[in-house]
């Protein structure tokens, strides 16, 4: 096939007057491995396949002395200062300048200017003048002039500049005038120039361009040479057009050209990489070149990159019979192509097989290695290959490191338990080295621990990075608060938040709301209150989010007042309230008790209602945006409804969400089979149990929860067995909460045995018990007259780090006085008064969380509590005083009585104990005892009744005078 034809077959239509720029491969691509591989590893770039380029660059590569001018320059040198006033002083300038002032277009007069230059023509001046001369005429005739001196021959730089002055082998090739010119003064000047005009489309990527200056070439007779030939195979092989590049391969071969190493090792390349190895090694047999080691890899590169990786790896073995040995270059290749295409299973055989020859990787490629572990999930091969670069001299740094931890915890999905001890270990390796770990590390490794409840060492992170130098921003100090708080850990977030003010951080107002509203969710307004008066006097403006959350808190403690005035202040603010604010409005009113004013704002939200009693909160005009309800704001809605046993129409918002097309949330369904059980409507919680799952929710933990307590209350423990076996079946595991419930139940329904059991269970399974669950526990104990084992198990709580609160000491008191355990209930109330005595009242609401409010009723742990200092501790007493008097040992039933009246308001105390007290203490002839008691009730502003007076006197005559005489002076002193 003539070149003609191979011109007419290889030229698409779309690429003539196109030119196709070529730029240079790497074995690794950096969008895969994310700028981690080794950027040694490639291959030869375009000036790599021209050896006459790889000459020009030599000779145009700097020196020292070549930076003279900038010297001078620097220090104000005038020796630039071109004596010619135009051009600096040296021997191209010199001739440019001859050539321009001869006038007379290259005539006998420049002849004659130019005589002088003879002896010190050479390629070098040569390509000055042709860069410099800008003028096209006059830079060819000089060419021309230059070629006919005797002792002076062109070479290819000199060539390349001829055509860079006319602006060939760019877009366009060279214009036929010029080719006459110069092939009329020399022909063989022209076959050169032609020739080097090839390679240097070919350089370019012109391969369209080079094929027509090919013809051109031969049309006028001339060889194209080898050096021509080897270029246009390389182009082609560039574009991956290997047939054209074989044709071209045929025709050099017929003229017995031979290609040279660069090109053999291109061609082999492409073989291999469309799968003819074989071919490829019959080319090298047939170009009798001797393979080497930098062609086999060559060859291995190509394989990999067309995923023959089983043929890669039998030339592996090839190599090492001719005892051609792969380098770490060859392995490397491998190893990156692999990694490329995730064939990690593969990579550890290339690895081990590596270093088992005593080849080891760089640092670059182990830092890509363990990056493509980590996102594999191999965290502990990815941790065995960090170890491993001691070993191979390569000493892990500040980048493995960090790609290893920010592997673990640098997804949305939080990592095992395990794998978070990986990470902690790599940690402390990491601090060992003196190393620290990026901004973004630093976050996502806290977040992580604060997940796992570690929240004292997320804390210690950020502090030992402070002590490296690493001081964080504001972004990572308030995503670290973030994560704090919403573990509930505000106590760390407040010190972290002090720390940062401390270190000069500013706080942001995404750091302000977080903590306000964390501390508002937490009871601790005040507090809030404070963050929110400093962020506006420090100049941060609060936005809607800080407004709602403050709110809201209000609204849940019943300070309605203050929540209306701080919500007018963010409308004179300018700060809109949306559809977050209204949904907290909702939410608040419904936790405040006052439903109705929630179903008002709601029916306002919905324009079925105008009524003057919300008007404050509608003030501005609002779009549909920031009051059209959400589905969080119907589930606030269904939840104060439900909360309120008004679940009729709590079913109807339901109703109402799914004609407008709002599809409920777990949320919505879990709020309303919750209420449903609450009033014993089971059928009802199972017809919204089967809806829920139709709509391809899966009930959760809570909503198993809220169907076991009613199936326990109602008594029907096959049917919460049932319910248990499904929630297991579901990959549900039952929390604290379920097993408290379940214990709880078993007790009330005298199920004592099976109750401990589950509760051991429990543990066996990680679910810890709780002080809830104890208390179930020890009551259920007591009841079934056990009580040795209550105090059992008060003992066992302490030894597995669960404090009995002031409620597991009361039940425990109570059991024990009813056996007539009276010396053990007075230790335990000492056991209390030392440990779990709730000194405030927001203690004790803490300590009566997870308690059902009916069972603290039936404690008599839920007595008014109108009076803040007030703290429902009396029936403890109570029980005590009662029991001591009932065993006749009424000297301590006096002294626990004047213990408790002296640290309560007497309007809280039971006269009925007093009276009690003092009839038994009459009978028993204990007249002074009973004296005083009675005394100290008028004292306290008590009105004693008429029979207090007379269990006093129902005694013997002997005393009765005496009675009266005190009582007339006590009358007279109050």
């Amino acid at each position: 096939m003539t070149i003609k034809l191979l011109f007419k077959y290889a030229l698409p239509t779309r690429f003539l007057g196109h030119p196709f720029k070529i730029s240079s491969r790497f074995i690794c691509s950096d969008n895969n491995l994310d700028k981690l591989v080794d950027p040694q590893l490639r291959f030869p770039e375009n000036n790599e396949y021209f050896p006459q380029q790889e000459n020009k660059l030599k000779e145009s590569s700097f020196s020292v002395q070549d930076l003279g001018f900038l010297q001078d320059s620097i220090l104000g040198s005038s020796k630039t200062e071109p004596k010619t006033g135009k051009f600096p002083d040296n021997d191209a300038f010199l001739v440019i300048n001859a050539i321009k002032n001869s006038n007379d277009g290259f005539g006998e007069t420049t002849d004659k200017s130019l005589r002088q230059f003879r002896q010190k023509l050479n390629p070098v001046l040569v390509v000055d003048v042709l860069r410099n001369i800008h003028n096209l005429e006059l830079g060819v005739k000089f060419f021309k002039w230059v070629g006919r001196q005797i002792g002076y021959v062109h070479n290819v730089s000199v060539y390349d500049a001829l055509l860079d002055a006319i602006g060939c082998g760019v877009n366009n090739g060279l214009p036929e005038h010029f080719v006459h010119d110069i092939g009329k003064d020399d022909k063989e000047v022209l076959g050169k120039l032609l020739n080097v005009l090839i390679r240097k489309c070919c350089k370019n990527g012109l391969w369209y361009l080079a094929l027509e200056e090919l013809e051109r070439l031969k049309d006028f007779g001339y060889k194209p040479s080898g050096v021509t030939y080897n270029a246009l195979v390389q182009v082609f092989l560039q574009v991956n057009r290997l047939e054209t590049a074989s044709l071209i391969y045929k025709e050099m071969s017929e003229l017995n050209f031979k290609m040279d190493k660069l090109t053999i090792n291109s061609f082999t390349r492409l073989l291999c990489k469309v799968g003819k190895w074989r071919e490829a090694l019959d080319l090298i047999d047939k170009e009798e070149f001797v393979p080497d080691t930098v062609i086999y890899t060559n060859m291995i590169s190509g394989l990999c990159e067309g995923s023959f990786f089983e043929e890669a790896m039998n030339f592996l073995n090839l190599m090492r019979t001719i005892s051609c040995i792969p380098n770490r270059v060859t392995y490397q290749v491998f190893l990156c192509a692999l990694l490329n295409r995730r064939k990690l299973g593969r990579v550890k055989r290339v690895l081990n097989l590596m270093i088992s020859e005593g080849c080891y990787p760089g640092q670059k490629i182990f830092n890509s290695l363990v990056h493509a572990y980590c996102r594999s999930g191999d965290y502990l091969y990815a941790y065995k290959l960090l170890k491993k670069m001691d070993g191979c001299g390569c000493q892990p740094g500040y980048v493995v490191y960090n790609i290893l931890i920010g592997g673990i915890c640098g997804n949305e999905e939080l990592p095992s338990k395990d794998v978070l001890e990986l990470a902690e270990n790599v940690y402390g390796e990491m601090l060992t080295a003196g190393l620290v770990l990026n901004k973004v590390n630093v976050v996502n490794f806290a977040r992580c621990l604060c997940a796992c409840g570690k929240y004292e060492d997320a804390f210690s992170v950020i502090k030992e990075m402070m002590s490296k130098g690493f001081v964080p921003d504001a972004s990572t100090y308030s995503k670290v608060i973030g994560f704090l708080c919403n573990a509930s850990k505000v106590d760390k977030a407040f010190l972290l938040f002090q720390e940062m003010k401390r270190n000069g951080v500013v706080p942001d107002v995404y750091t302000y709301t977080i903590l306000i509203d964390s501390f508002c969710k937490s009871g601790l307004i005040q507090q809030a209150c404070n963050w929110f008066n400093e962020m506006i006097e420090k100049g941060c403006t609060p936005n809607v989010v800080t407004y709602t959350a403050i709110i809201h808190a209000y609204l849940k403690q019943r300070k309605i007042s203050d929540a209306n005035e701080l919500f007018e202040s963010m409308l004179m603010q300018g700060c809109i309230p949306n559809v977050v604010t209204f949904t907290a409005l909702i939410d608040g009113y419904c936790k405040a008790g006052h439903t109705e004013k929630a179903c008002q704002i709601y029916a306002r939200m919905k324009g079925s209602l105008d009524t003057p009693e919300v008007d404050l909160y509608f003030k501005v005009e609002l779009d549909d945006g920031n009051k059209e309800p959400s589905v969080v704001t119907y589930g606030a809605m269904v939840d104060g409804l439900c909360k309120a046993h008004k679940v009729k129409e709590a079913r109807n918002i339901l109703d109402v969400m799914l004609a407008e097309g709002c599809e409920p949330n777990h949320i919505v369904y879990d709020a309303l089979i919750d209420g449903f059980c609450k009033v014993g409507k089971l059928d009802d919680a199972q017809e919204i149990f089967a809806k829920m799952s139709e709509c391809g929710y899966s009930p959760s933990v809570y909503t198993y929860s809220s169907l076991i307590d009613r199936l326990f209350k109602d008594k029907r423990l096959d049917l919460a067995v049932r319910v248990l076996s499904k929630m297991l079946e579901s990959s549900c595991p039952p929390n604290v909460v379920i097993y408290t419930e379940m214990v709880d139940g078993l007790c009330k329904v005298g199920k004592i045995d099976e109750a401990y059991k589950l509760m051991l269970m429990m543990e066996e399974k990680g679910c810890h018990p709780n002080v809830v669950t104890y208390t179930a526990m020890i009551d259920g104990f007591g009841k079934a007259g056990k009580v040795n084992k209550c105090l059992e198990l008060i003992e066992r709580m302490g030894n597995k780090g669960c404090a009995p609160n002031y409620i597991t000491y009361s039940v425990a008191i109570k059991h024990c006085c009813a056996a007539g355990l009276l010396d053990e209930a007075l230790q335990l109330l000492e056991e209390m008064k030392q440990i779990s005595w709730p000194k405030h009242r927001a203690s004790h609401l803490k300590v009566i969380e997870g308690f059902r409010r009916e069972y603290l009723i039936s404690l008599g742990l839920l007595e008014d509590m109108s009076n803040q200092n007030f703290l429902p501790i009396i029936p403890v007493y109570r029980v005590l005083i009662d029991s001591y008097q009932k065993a006749g040992r009424l000297e301590f039933a006096v002294e626990l009585l004047k213990e408790i009246s002296s640290s309560s308001p007497f309007p809280h105390l039971d006269k009925k104990i007093y009276s009690s007290l003092i009839e038994c203490l009459s009978v028993s002839n204990k007249i002074d005892l009973a004296f005083e008691l009675y005394a100290d009730m008028i004292k306290k502003g008590a009105v004693p009744e008429l029979t207090d007076f007379v269990n006093l006197v129902k005694v013997n005559t002997s005393t009765t005078a005496l009675i009266i005489h005190k009582a007339r002076f006590l009358f007279y002193d109050t």
